[in-house]
């Protein structure tokens, strides 16, 4: 009963409330949704002294929940199955409850179990696992699990992980000797052996690295170099780790919050000394907002862009893709992502302050024409009509992407724009359908001449006004000379 008061209590103090800093014991916390729901509400109504009885109420189940108590000491059946219900849900669903509740009680039978299931040992890592942390990090994002519980959760992920390691050791030395190749020469220093390099690091003031393992084992697993230079790691210890190994990608790896302050400053870093290699960020604090807000701006570029990688089951495509053919296409989706994720968070931040017009006139801008002359006077003044094009000359220049856009179709990396969203999952379907009938259309416009092309150009003799308020319009140069 404490302990569902307590995270009742929690809930609204630090979600509502600001509550900056709190001492619990993380072995008895209960996530809300762990809370049962007649519990939950007599909570609610006492900590908020809702109803007249809510105290009587609490008392009331209070007893109960001793009585219960007393019954499971005493052996009682019924009370063991509620304990042990979960027990009863298949191998995939159970690793996801021990991940989500802190339970390593069953963690070394539930992986062998699933192992035994599994084609692969990363699979149990890639599957049942990291779905479990997803679901973690998803709860804790929502304020529905707080840190020491997301801790306990990744205790159970690295001793699961751990109980793996000698099985994905033992079907890698099998898949070289299938190769022909003897393990005892494999060259772990010739990087030729190897898919890439990858520099992984949690950042100063941070000792957390379960994720950050995770990360390295899935890596590791697809081929790629993985050197783990550990926790607490200065921005001088990464940035000289990553010139000593030349790797060609940077994870950085942090759970608390501070971390994501000293992600910034490696970003810096990274760009004042002139580093080309792209920057991954990865933790239970971090986003794709604030990645995009508060790291991307100080050295995103699409030569070395910088990327949230939401867990580790997606690290390999996130760096497959870095390092492969479709680089540019890849990183642009990002960074136009990350734009757009940018304006909306200013936007909402954004306090509007007007100026007296006095004053924004005092801010015009100020043309000086002896340092940056005019362009040359046009040949012809005046209006000059084009309707010497027909619909066939210009249809080969069309872009097709505001079209989809207008429609709001757009296609995901690596089939972003024309013509590669014909090939998108998603909307590649209805993109082609919607195509062909604008090129049918189009072809009946041209047959019939339902359409022609016509444009105008205008080019007029203008100055501004002396206040500069306005601009004024003349028939020819003379006309402008004269002030008529």
């Amino acid at each position: 009963i404490r302990e569902s008061i307590h995270s009742v209590f929690l809930q609204h103090a630090i979600l509502e409330s600001g509550m900056d800093v709190g001492i619990v014991n993380a072995h008895e916390m209960l996530a809300l949704s762990e809370v049962e729901p007649e519990i939950k509400t007599g909570c609610d109504n006492l900590v908020f002294n809702k109803t007249p009885d809510a105290t009587d109420v609490m008392l009331e189940l209070t007893k109960k929940e001793k009585e219960r108590l007393e019954a499971l000491k005493n052996g009682g059946g019924a009370m063991e199955v509620k304990q042990t219900s979960w027990r009863d849900l298949d191998v995939t669903k159970r690793l996801e409850h021990a991940l989500i509740n802190g339970i390593s009680q069953y963690v070394d039978q539930d992986v062998e179990e699933a192992r035994q299931q599994a084609e692969k040992p990363l699979h149990i890592i890639e599957g049942p696992l990291m779905d479990g942390m997803n679901i973690i990090g998803d709860l804790f994002g929502a304020g529905k699990m707080f840190l020491p519980q997301v801790i306990k959760s990744a205790r159970v992920m690295k001793k699961a992980v751990a109980y793996l390691i000698p099985f994905m050791e033992k079907e890698k030395r099998e898949k070289l000797i299938a190769e022909g190749k003897n393990p005892e020469d494999f060259n772990e220093n010739d990087d030729s052996n190897f898919a890439g390099k990858v520099l992984m690091a949690t950042v100063k003031g941070d000792v957390h690295d379960i994720g950050k393992n995770i990360v390295a084992v899935v890596l590791g697993c697809n081929n790629y170099k993985v050197y783990d230079i550990g926790v607490m790691c200065s921005c001088e210890l990464i940035l000289e780790k990553a010139k000593e190994y030349n790797v060609d990608v940077i994870g950085l790896s942090g759970l608390i919050t501070p971390s994501l302050d000293e992600m910034v400053v490696v970003a810096k870093e990274m760009s004042k000394g002139g580093f080309k290699q792209p920057l991954l960020i990865g933790g239970a604090t971090t986003s794709k907002m604030h990645t995009a807000v508060k790291v991307s701006p100080n050295y995103f570029t699409l030569e070395h862009p910088v990327i949230h990688v939401l867990d580790a089951s997606r690290s390999v495509t996130v760096v497959s893709s870095l390092l492969g053919e479709n680089k540019e296409d890849y990183v642009t989706d990002i960074m136009e992502e990350y734009e757009e994720m940018r304006e909306d968070y200013y936007a909402g931040l954004e306090d509007r302050y007007f100026l007296t017009f006095d004053q924004a006139k005092e801010q015009k801008l100020v043309i000086d024409f002896d340092a940056v002359p005019p362009a040359p006077a046009p040949n012809k003044l005046g209006v000059t009509v084009i309707d010497n094009v027909s619909l066939e000359d210009v249809v080969p220049y069309i872009d097709w992407n505001p079209f989809f856009q207008t429609w709001e179709l757009r296609g995901r990396y690596p089939n972003r724009g024309y013509p590669k969203i014909f090939n998108d999952e998603a909307v590649g379907s209805e993109a082609k359908k919607l195509f062909d009938d604008a090129q049918k259309l189009m072809k009946e416009i041209i047959a019939n001449k339902s359409m022609y092309l016509k444009g105008v150009v205008g080019l007029f003799a203008a100055n501004s006004t002396e206040d500069g308020e306005d601009v004024n319009i003349y028939q020819s140069e003379d006309d402008r000379e004269n002030g008529e």
